[in-house]
């Protein structure tokens, strides 16, 4: 290890390397175990969210905004999990940690990109809600499809064009001490922190992307459910306050779910000296865990998806029970 962290002179001119080392699962008892739980992970995952984009795209009762950013957050799951996981399953098992300069860049760019629009699509939901119990008359004119389409594709662009200029400010960095990088993917701040030329760029640029894609959608949340709790308080019927509550459930649970973990982590780290290898597994388990819980969430706690299931399961009984009785008369008729 200690040649990998002094493989150029630091009075060397620009250094680009040819490989990174990633160095986050090292000296972590079992890992074998994780790299099993990570696999189920992962296939509940992709067939978690591709059943909700399934039943969202066949079932027209549910071709309305709200739906349209669930949707999104589907794809942006099934996306995450796929840039994250099998590079740590990959790592794990087959014990590869390096990984060319070219492919870090590029696995930088997704797990962050992806990780950022999940913040930011649950803010867009919480807009949703916020709009929907706040000016509940006003809501299908205010939140339309076209409207929440044009809201979705700039977030899309602005947050990859964000993160396309983080990952070419990581170009001009020069890595001559080490090549070792302290995470379990290639970590924006681990590998800046690396550089042997001045990198105060990168890091304003860390933490005003921070700032954007976490701290900033998190606090329009809470702002959305203060006036939703104030609404809400201002229902004189109890049974009514309870139904709309109802339709934030699932919203609010996936919230706790995405930003908790991040919040601890983030908050032990500047307040304690946290272990790294604990650090690495709770941050890790905070971006691979959400994208499978998200969708069983809003299976389990969303009416209108439940009925579209239960509508998708009695046509396919009934076919099924059509097919059966064709099958009988055939044979009478032989």
């Amino acid at each position: 290890m200690s040649s990998l962290n002094s493989t150029v002179s630091p009075n060397a001119a620009f250094v680009r390397p040819q490989f990174f080392y990633i160095n986050g699962f090292s000296n972590i008892p079992h890992v074998k175990y994780y790299y099993i739980f990570l696999c189920f992970v992962y296939a509940v995952s992709v067939f978690a969210n591709f059943f909700i984009i399934f039943i969202i795209y066949t079932e027209r009762s549910l071709h309305m905004a709200k739906y349209v950013a669930v949707l999104n957050l589907a794809v942006i799951d099934i996306c995450e999990s796929t840039a994250l996981i099998p590079k740590l399953i990959h790592t794990i098992l087959f014990d590869s940690k390096f990984i060319t300069y070219e492919a870090c860049l590029a696995n930088m760019f997704f797990v962050l990109f992806f990780t950022a629009m999940q913040s930011v699509t649950l803010a867009v939901l919480a807009y949703d809600r916020f709009v929907a119990i706040c000016f509940p008359l006003r809501y299908h004119i205010i939140i339309t499809n076209t409207s929440m389409l044009v809201i979705i594709a700039c977030i899309w662009v602005f947050t990859a064009t964000l993160h396309i200029s983080l990952v070419l400010l990581i170009t001009r960095l020069s890595f001559c001490r080490s090549i070792v990088i302290e995470s379990y993917f290639c970590d924006y701040g681990p590998m800046y922190q690396m550089a042997c030329n001045d990198n105060y760029s990168q890091y304003i640029h860390a933490n005003i992307s921070v700032a954007i894609f976490c701290f900033i959608p998190f606090s329009l949340i809470v702002l959305s459910y203060v006036c939703i709790l104030s609404a809400l308080l201002k229902i004189a019927s109890g049974e009514d306050r309870l139904k709309a509550m109802k339709t934030c459930t699932s919203h609010l649970i996936i919230v706790i779910i995405g930003y908790l973990p991040f919040f601890i982590t983030y908050i032990a780290t500047l307040t304690s000296v946290i272990h790294p290898n604990t650090r690495i597994i709770c941050t890790s388990l905070s971006s691979a865990i959400p994208p499978m819980l998200n969708p069983i969430i809003y299976t389990l706690k969303t009416e209108e998806i439940i009925g579209a299931i239960r509508k998708l399961y009695k046509i396919n009984k009934i076919i099924a029970v059509v097919k059966h009785t064709d099958t009988v008369v055939i044979k009478l008729n032989i």
